[in-house]
This record gives structure tokens, sequence and C-alpha cells, in this order.
């Protein structure tokens, strides 16, 4: 099997921000396997917060020995799996002439409405981002620092009729939280991400918790379940953060067994690396893979999105 790797970089429609810094562009890395003549192609996107940069992502993919069996025990959750096994999951479909969810024993993917994020900047900046997507059904607010009260304000101004959700990042204490959770409820908040840094939250379960509360940093794989035990209510499950869809699968299965909500979110990226997420997000309780509706140019053949949501992928981008 070959395997190639490409480093790509798109740029942003705007500059975006949440509590740990801006960015104007997605880097990305592009993973290309090929055997027999049919390749395959799968996205992903190298996180510092999970200490992993682009240089020791690709090594990661370039030493794999190429045998899909053995991947979940060469490498470990993270980005460099999950470019590996998407593209490993696209060939399998283009050497069956068949896409990936009928492998899988899946019924073909809906639409599926997708959250739209709004940037983390002052109150005024998001009233207006809020009043320019009001018509979208599902807004997500960047927050995660002490002064966000202003900004929860605003944006249910700009936006008065739209659902909301609320991804703070690790940026809030629990005094903080507390102070800031009846007043997600007054403004019609329907779910909080990642309110205190992962290894930092088991004050959510000494806490009332009167809006579902969604693990993100908290919640990588299957692993990651018994941590969260009594502390969260919906776990956000990402590819690059489960190593693929494979686990991704399993952690969702898993996870509604146990009584978790289930939300599908991604990193920003392309069209390529929200396509599999695609079959993932069937029923889930929140989708937010809006990662191409953020950027300013995307792969040729991008996932198409409209008022039914984020639809499945042609085949000629992935599966």
């Amino acid at each position: 099997m070959q395997i190639e790797v490409t480093r790509d970089v798109f740029q942003l429609a705007q500059v975006f921000t949440i509590s740990r810094g801006s960015r104007t562009q997605a880097e990305v890395l592009t993973v290309a396997v090929s055997d027999a003549g049919v390749s395959g192609v799968g996205e992903c996107v190298p996180y510092a917060r999970y200490d992993e940069t682009m240089g020791s992502v690709s090594d990661q993919i370039l030493a794999f020995s190429g045998d899909w069996e053995c991947l979940s025990d060469e490498l470990p959750a993270g980005a460099a799996r999950n470019a590996l096994d998407c593209a490993l999951w696209d060939r399998a479909a283009k050497s069956a002439g068949k896409r990936v969810w009928e492998l899988l024993g899946l019924p073909t993917p809906l639409p599926a409405i997708t959250a739209y994020t709004l940037s983390l900047d002052t109150p005024g900046a998001m009233q207006r981002q809020a009043a320019e997507n009001a018509k979208r059904p599902l807004l997500k607010i960047k927050l995660g620092t002490p002064d966000d009260m202003a900004r929860l304000e605003a944006v249910r101004r700009g936006a008065p009729d739209a659902r909301i959700i609320v991804d703070a990042n690790e940026g809030w204490t629990a005094d903080v939280y507390a102070d800031l959770a009846p007043h997600l409820i007054r403004l019609g908040v329907q779910m909080v991400e990642q309110p205190l840094p992962a290894g930092q939250d088991d004050m959510l379960a000494e806490i009332a918790r009167p809006l579902p509360v969604c693990a993100d940093e908290s919640c990588h794989d299957r692993a990651s379940l018994p941590a969260l035990k009594g502390k969260y209510d919906m776990v956000n499950i990402k590819l690059d953060k489960t190593g693929g869809l494979t686990e991704a699968l399993a952690l969702k299965s898993q996870a509604i067994a146990e009584g978790y909500g289930v939300m599908v979110g991604c990193m920003v990226g392309s069209s390529l690396a929200m396509a599999p997420a695609t079959i993932l997000a069937q029923g889930a309780s929140f989708t937010d893979l809006d990662g191409p509706l953020l950027l300013a140019e995307d792969r040729d053949g991008p996932l198409k999105f409209d008022e039914k949501g984020v639809h499945p992928p042609a085949a000629a981008l992935w599966g």
C-alpha cells in the first residue's frame, strides 16, 4: 500500500476566534492511500491542544504499516489515525463499487441541520454576526471569558428566534459557570459545551446542571466515557479526536447505551474532513459540521449546504 501526505491550506472567510486564540486559515493534512490501482482519501486537522503538530501527525501517518486491522494498535486516537481510517474507508468503498454507509450496513444518510458558529468577539460584533445569520436555525456561540454575559445578551438580540448552543472551550471556572447558568436558560440556550477545563471538571458532578452539559475536550474515544459519569449529559464526537469513523461509530453506540446524548462536531477543515461525519450525524441531538461554511475556499465538489442542512457527500468527494 502506498501512503501519501500533503499539507493544504484553506483561507477562512473571516478571522475565527475562540478562547485559546485566533486564526485566518485552516491548515490540514490530506492523506491518500493506494493499493491495486484504487485510491482513497481522508483529511485531518492536527490540533495543538492535543500536542499535535503538522510534522508529528505526518510522521505518524507515514509510519503506518498499511494493515487496516492493526491501525488502532499502531496509532493512538487522534488526527493521524483519523485521516488514515477515513482514507481506508473511501478506498474500500471505491474498490467495492458501493458507498461507505452500504459497507457499514447503514441507511443512506439524510441531510442534518448543522450549527453555524459565531466567532468570539466584542458584544457589538457578535450581535452583528448573529443578525447576519439570524435565519439559520441553530447558532453556536464561542465564549469562554469572565465577561461573557454581555456577549450572550447581544447574540440573543441579534437572533431572537434562533436556537442557540454555547461552547466555552474550557474557558470558565466553576464559579463563572454557576453564575452564568441561570442566564443561559433565560436566554434560551439549549446546551453548554465544555465549560470547565478537561482534568479540572470534577466540580460538574457537585453543582447543579440546569441545562445539558456536553463533554468535548474531556471526551476523545470510548476510553473517555468512565471519567464522564455524573459530570456530563452529552458527548461531542469528533473524528479527529476518536481517530476516525470506525471508533467514532463505536463511541456513539456506547455513549447512547450509557445514556448520553450525542453531538457530532468538527475541527475547522474542508468538506473532505466533514464528509465521513455526515454518516455519524444521523440521529444526533446536535450537529456541528460547519467547517466548510467558515472557509473562503473549499475542495472541488464540496458538500452541499441548504435549508435542510448538510447533505451526505457525492462519491467523487469521499465514500
